[in-house]
């Protein structure tokens, strides 16, 4: 089970013309917007990386503007987030065990730095609305082999209802709210 007091998210690469061109990125970025609101109002610590923002561009605007303020995006050039010191030392900082991942593409950056999660100790789930690839194979091949290698999917709601636990929290009709 997931806990607030465990959980840390990553956002991944949702940039330029790719966050547009991704299959159904129309739902991926409503479920994005959805999860960040929603995981704002748990106080959730979020984390941001873009992938050569140089030449991929930087996060998409729509996107960006949830963040929280004082988080600043994580510049990489790896597929695998992990092998991005700057990256590995934020996630360290945070104390906490248990990462979700949203973003994309699902069978690369998303995948590899599930993988290199999972490889060093944390407790990795993958919010697969809130996740896309180019195509729709390959997000389904992503999330496949993630969940082959114990790495499971969850969606924005099931997320959020399990992090509260139970309907008589401040914070229940808030979030209610968010995934109506």
């Amino acid at each position: 089970m997931l806990k607030r007091e465990e959980v840390v998210f990553v956002l991944v690469d949702v940039q330029g013309k790719l966050a547009h061109t991704v299959y159904n990125h129309e739902v991926m970025l409503q479920r994005l917007t959805q999860l960040i609101q929603g995981l704002k109002v748990l106080d959730i610590p979020m984390l941001w990386l873009e992938q050569y923002p140089e030449g991929l561009g930087p996060t998409t605007e729509e996107i960006a503007k949830l963040m929280p303020k004082e988080v600043k995006p994580i510049s990489k050039i790896t597929f695998n987030a992990c092998l991005n010191d700057e990256f590995m030392e934020a996630v360290e900082a945070i104390e906490r065990k248990q990462v979700l991942l949203a973003g994309i593409e699902a069978h690369i950056c998303l995948y590899q730095t599930a993988m290199g999660l999972n490889e060093r100790g944390y407790d990795v789930q993958v919010v697969a609305d809130a996740v896309s690839s180019r195509t729709k194979q390959n997000k389904r091949i992503g999330l496949g082999k993630m969940k082959a290698h114990g790495i499971p999917g969850t969606s924005v709601e099931m997320l959020l209802y399990e992090l509260m636990e139970a309907a008589d929290i401040p914070e229940f009709k808030e979030v209610l709210e968010i995934v109506k």
